[in-house]
């Protein structure tokens, strides 16, 4: 692989060529040359007004396979990954069967090598991820989940969770939670508030995720470890989240994409598309998830990728599965944002942030470094439509609308693609 990036302009604060525009040169894999120069290449992708980061990095998304693949699996969802910018990604384990065996580590391993986009499964936390068993964790990890989650599911039991912190500190293994108290949010499909009140819909109250943070910190002052929490949604997650890290406790956090420009006033036409767990909540919640992306409380960005077929998204609102197919929509939701969150802070949030939090090999744009590079056309306008979906699943707000800002390459190693 021979490769020259023309005039492209470098956006990564842990390198050396932040904000200048330069000749980038690759080769068999590494970046050799960062300069002005001309350099002989096989492939010249002309990058004159697009910007290079460190490739994307993924930590939440589901590709349904094994069990429902007619609505995701690894080959679409690594195609959908990559056409998005990312170059590795982290699969959660609520597939059919769930990912809580050496085998199905292994299974998702094996069919992932040929893919330009990185896959690294977790393992479930719980047997069926049902919160009453534990799984056998070392195993799982010698065979390489590169974490422990329920996924989608919260752990409610808490002395799995409990059992979990001090038995994961033997491998100083990563506990990922999505929190809610399930109790509270039982049949409920959006925010309660004032717009679910006037829907006539049942609410998800915030209390759930607030409460399940708190019990999760005090077991984790009492036990030790590290624990991850996925998907917060509220202005009190970020304040509870924000003194614990004040004392010094092990934790970090992951925000979706849609509760950063979408509220529960999204939900007045009952699209159903807009219907996510936890739910959109309100423009004060979505200001302060932003403000703790800025202050560094929130340290990652999450598409929460989870395609849905049509059977599962055109019902009645309160019937309708959740979950937003995020991976192609990721960059131009991040543009659309503007000044209220700037490049310069997201681009940590989806690049060296969740890497550092797995402890996989950090990326960085210098020479004699790996290849792990997007590159971006910040005004490119495309439109998502059945001819560019990469997704078997459509379930998307900005399905047939034109969209702003479009990834152009990717490289990853010796690997690489290129979009018109």
């Amino acid at each position: 692989m021979n490769i020259l990036l023309r005039e492209a302009k470098i956006l990564d604060p842990h390198s050396p060529h932040h904000n200048k525009v330069v000749n980038i040169h690759i080769k068999d894999g590494k970046i050799v040359a960062i300069d002005k120069k001309e350099h002989r290449a096989d492939t010249v992708i002309e990058a004159k007004g697009m910007l290079l980061t460190p490739g994307w990095f993924d930590m939440k998304v589901n590709f349904n396979d094994p069990g429902n693949e007619h609505k995701e699996d690894l080959a679409s969802g690594a195609a959908t990954a990559t056409q998005g910018g990312f170059t590795g990604v982290v699969t959660i384990p609520n597939t059919e069967p769930v990912v809580q065996t050496k085998g199905h580590v292994e299974y998702v391993l094996s069919k992932s090598k040929p893919y330009l986009t990185d896959i690294y499964p977790t393992a479930a936390v719980t047997l069926d991820t049902k919160g009453e068993d534990l799984t056998e964790m070392l195993d799982l990890h010698a065979a390489g989940a590169i974490a422990f989650t329920d996924g989608e599911r919260p752990i409610w039991h808490t002395d799995m969770m409990l059992k979990s912190l001090i038995y994961l500190q033997k491998i100083d293994g990563l506990l990922i939670s999505q929190p809610e108290d399930q109790l509270l949010t039982r049949f409920g499909s959006m925010n309660e508030g004032t717009v679910s009140t006037v829907l006539g819909l049942k609410g998800m109250p915030t209390l759930a995720e607030h409460l399940i943070i708190k019990r999760d910190l005090d077991l984790l002052e009492y036990a030790g470890g590290k624990i991850h929490f996925s998907n917060i949604s509220s202005k009190e997650s970020v304040k509870l989240i924000k003194k614990a890290k004040k004392k010094g406790y092990q934790v970090t956090c992951d925000v979706s994409i849609h509760h950063l420009i979408h509220t529960d006033d999204d939900l007045m036409s009952y699209d159903s598309n807009f219907k996510i767990n936890p739910p959109l909540r309100t423009e004060n919640d979505r200001k302060a998830l932003l403000k703790g992306l800025q202050e560094g409380v929130i340290d990652v960005i999450v598409t929460a990728h989870t395609p849905q077929d049509e059977e599962n998204k055109k019902l009645e609102f309160d019937l309708a599965g959740f979950g937003i197919s995020g991976l192609q929509t990721m960059l131009p939701s991040l543009l659309s944002l503007g000044k209220e969150l700037e490049p310069a802070v997201w681009i940590e949030k989806v690049t060296s942030n969740p890497r550092s939090i797995l402890k996989l090999d950090s990326t960085s744009i210098d020479e004699k470094q790996v290849a792990n590079l997007t590159l971006f056309d910040p005004k490119a306008k495309w439109v998502l439509n059945d001819e560019t979906n990469q997704s078997r699943s459509r379930n998307t707000p900005f399905y047939n609308q034109e969209l702003t800002g479009k990834v152009m390459a990717v490289i990853n190693e010796n690997q690489f693609q290129t979009f018109e």
